[in-house]
């Protein structure tokens, strides 16, 4: 534990003078730039933004405070995009507690820190979301560029936020106003970004298919007031989760209903610009159960295959909508703590999973052993719902 103590010490003292020397030597830029004698070579405005837009997220929110043009400059939404792109990805854990089920609790340290050799504890801090979904219905979280999108699981609550946790700024989105068949079964969103028009879209699915076979869909676009609707799905079926963000489109598993059994199930692509359909080929799966999942792993579509007494494969889709280019990379043997899904994938692929639907964990493929499973400062429940999300500048 003492070692552990001094390691972290060390490691925020070093994070302290990084800023520290950032922070002077921008300064130092900024004067020059506006009390200098013309004799003196200053440093092009220009240039300062192509630095700044590779720091982290959380200098630079202390930087525009700075000066009223760092400011103005952060602020951009067209800077917070450049910087997205630009900078090191700086990815967060966020988790959901059993104990309170409307508690969302955000995970402070970044992941490269989870997986170290030693045993990890991180510390928490508690997401306030608006009082609108403070319904006691549990919370289900989805996220594209660092916003997360946040709606309960209430049939009834046909409303949800958009929120960056960065710098905790949210959008409320308008409610649903559709006359869905909806029963007990709530609303699933899923959410993603449509290059064509530049903005965000927020797309929702009704999931009470024992009432319809239709699964029907509506499209709220970031910047306008209202919902629209779009072509249901093409297929009938059940979708038991969020839809994944790859390449321009929201990707789903559809479960067929008519033979639950079997776990077969199809994937439904929605192209974000056109918002039309396609089936994806899936690779050679050798389980099908309704366990079976989506992700994304280094910017590329995945299916996860398995179940609880079989061993765990991960396939990727190297090049999105080619059949041929689905790729086994790994195959994890049967064990007690069951993988259920892997959330992120280190560059030396260490993999952090979700495993037994009730906590996370970094796993070793090449040692076929769990390195750290993860314990949560002051939370000893377990965790449900963990979700892998970037920071970010970019404002709903």
């Amino acid at each position: 534990m003492m070692v552990q103590d001094s390691n972290d010490a060390v490691t925020s003292q070093l994070l302290t003078e990084e800023t520290t020397t950032v922070t002077h030597k921008l300064t130092t830029s900024i004067e020059t730039l506006t009390s200098a004698p013309q004799s003196i070579p200053t440093l092009p405005f220009d240039l300062v933004a192509e630095i700044l837009c590779r720091l982290p997220v959380n200098l630079l929110l202390q930087l525009r405070y700075l000066c009223k043009s760092f400011n103005s400059l952060i602020s951009d939404y067209d800077f917070a995009k450049k910087q997205l792109r630009m900078s090191a990805a700086r990815h967060h854990l966020i988790v959901r507690s059993q104990s309170n089920l409307r508690g969302l609790c955000l995970l402070d340290s970044p992941l490269p820190s989870v997986f170290s050799t030693s045993r990890v504890t991180l510390k928490q801090t508690e997401l306030n979301y608006p009082v609108s979904l403070n319904n006691g219905c549990r919370l289900k979280v989805c996220s594209c560029d660092g916003i997360l999108c946040i709606n309960t699981t209430s049939p009834h609550e046909r409303s949800a936020i958009l929120w960056n946790p960065s710098f905790r700024n949210f959008k409320i989105l308008p409610p649903l106003e559709f006359e869905w068949e909806y029963g007990t079964a709530p609303p699933i969103y899923s959410f993603g970004y449509d290059h064509f028009i530049d903005s965000y879209k927020i797309i929702v699915v009704s999931s009470a298919y024992w009432k319809t076979e239709k699964i029907e869909v509506g499209v709220h676009s970031l910047g306008t007031n209202d919902w629209r609707r779009i072509h249901e799905i093409p297929i009938s079926g059940k979708i038991l989760e969020s839809g994944i963000f790859v390449s321009g489109t929201i990707n789903w598993l559809v479960f067929d209903i008519s033979n639950w059994s079997s776990g077969l199930a199809t994937i439904v692509s929605l192209d974000l610009e056109k918002e039309s359909y396609r089936m994806l080929p899936q690779p050679d799966l050798e389980w099908h159960t309704w366990k079976n999942s989506l992700g994304m792993l280094r910017d590329c579509l995945c299916i996860f295959d398995g179940s609880d007494d079989m061993f765990f494969d991960v396939w990727i889709m190297k090049e999105y909508g080619n059949r041929e280019s689905w790729t086994k990379l790994y195959r994890v043997p049967p064990m007690r703590n069951h993988i259920t899904k892997v959330l992120y994938m280190s560059e030396d692929d260490q993999m952090l999973v979700d495993y037994n639907d009730s906590g996370v964990a970094v796993y070793d493929y090449k040692n076929g052993t769990f390195l750290n499973i993860l314990k949560i400062e002051n939370l000893n429940w377990w965790l449900m719902n963990p979700k892998v999300y970037v920071e970010s500048l970019i404002s709903p």
